[in-house]
């Protein structure tokens, strides 16, 4: 009797393993691993992706292009993703790039822009399969001022003066040998200087303030603002002038 029950015993245990279900632990054990890990799905879903872009067609690249500024040096080189069949040659199928810059057959688009503006163009690139795979892709090249001037103060009569403040900003990646230069010019021609300044202005400098003003006698003047920036190294020179609307009144003798 003895022995046949620890056989029974035995059995139970045994029927009582086989009746889980598939993956469940006995009490007080842990549960299994995940069968994939987090980082085997993060790799998969990369190989997923990367899968994908094989599978698209031809795809021009960058999607935009830098901002750049007059006679600063520019160069974008133009890429292809996707199925293409190489080599691939490129150009430029309506519209137009900014004066001085151009677009090589190997996808090189280089040079410098020599007036700012915003120039509107479209990019071709075709491929060696036959048939030509051809995929198209329009693009915006941002020319800004390389120098600014803006009043900041306006030219102004104070009594028996002339008084005001610009601001220049110099947004070229070089620095500038500035000259800025203020007459007042009266109705018989005769110019008085009323400010002057020349000094490096570093680059990325932004609103830096200028002031001028003088004392002048009894008469009507217009102030003429002139600033002249220039770069040697790329034989560049940036000029912009501002002047009053009219005639300022100065009523009151020095």
């Amino acid at each position: 009797m003895t022995r046949f029950w620890n056989c029974a015993v035995v059995c139970a245990l045994v029927i009582g393993m086989c009746g889980m279900a598939p993956g469940q632990a006995g009490a007080g054990q842990k549960n299994a691993p995940a069968t994939v890990s987090e980082e085997t799905a993060a790799e998969k879903a990369a190989a997923d992706k990367a899968r994908s872009d094989t599978d698209d067609g031809l795809v021009i690249w960058p999607a935009e292009l830098p901002t750049t500024y007059p006679h600063g040096a520019y160069q974008v080189m133009f890429q292809a993703r996707g199925n293409y069949v190489p080599v691939l040659h490129w150009s430029v199928a309506s519209g137009a790039l900014p004066p001085g810059i151009t677009l090589d057959d190997n996808g090189m688009l280089r040079g410098e822009a020599q007036r700012a503006g915003e120039f509107q163009f479209v990019v071709v690139v075709r491929d060696g399969g036959k048939p030509q795979q051809a995929v198209q892709r329009g693009f915006v090249i941002k020319v800004v001022e390389a120098m600014t001037v803006k009043w900041k103060v306006p030219a102004h009569v104070t009594a028996n003066r002339i008084d005001g403040s610009v601001e220049v900003s110099n947004t070229t990646a070089d620095d500038m040998d500035l000259t800025f230069d203020v007459k007042a010019v009266a109705e018989d021609g005769r110019a008085t200087e009323i400010g002057y300044q020349r000094f490096p202005l570093k680059r990325g400098t932004i609103g830096m303030t200028l002031p001028f003003g003088e004392t002048l006698p009894h008469g009507a003047y217009v102030v003429y603002v002139n600033v002249n920036g220039e770069v040697a190294k790329r034989n560049a020179i940036y000029k912009e002038q501002m002047q009053t609307p009219v005639a300022l009144q100065v009523v009151v003798g020095p």
